[in-house]
């Protein structure tokens, strides 16, 4: 299943991400696609809001990865662009579908470590503010579209 949303600003990508966090269960996997600056950590901010997480999220790049224990559902974010040609074992597939919600920006870099069946968003910039936010996904993730869809139209 595919839909697309229209993201107005940032405001509306992190309630996007909120509402989105509310229909995932333990061992969700989340794929985010998209140019740099998209709002790939802001749809994160959002997730986290979602799952009472209220430490600062931003993007791990430099980490790779940021673990938030703090909330209703723990929060794995893996930003796997510094990662790219890399196929040596740094523990992720640990993480990747585990105990928590996963979510993994330029998950393209890391293409063997990712489940058949995860939610994939890309996020297009269309002007300064708005952008184009796209889910795909199968199974269980056609009905957390659906019901976003119900309340984002």
């Amino acid at each position: 299943m595919k839909h697309t949303f229209k993201s107005k600003n940032e405001l509306e990508t992190l309630t996007l991400g909120e509402k989105l966090a509310t229909l995932l269960k333990v061992g969700d996997v989340i794929l985010l696609t998209g140019d740099l600056g998209a709002g790939k950590t802001t749809i994160t901010k959002g997730i986290a809001r979602g799952l009472n997480i209220e430490e600062k999220v931003n993007s791990p790049t430099f980490n790779i990865m940021k673990i938030y224990l703090k909330g209703t559902t723990p929060l794995f974010h893996i930003d796997a662009y510094r990662l790219e040609d890399n196929q040596d074992d740094i523990g992720l597939d640990e993480f990747i579908g585990g105990e928590g919600i996963t979510v993994i920006e330029w998950p393209l870099y890391i293409k063997h470590l990712l489940p058949n069946n995860a939610l994939e968003i890309n996020i297009k910039h269309i002007s300064l503010e708005v952008r184009e936010i796209t889910f795909f996904g199968q199974e269980h993730y056609e009905n957390v579209i659906k019901k976003i869809a119900e309340d984002f139209k």
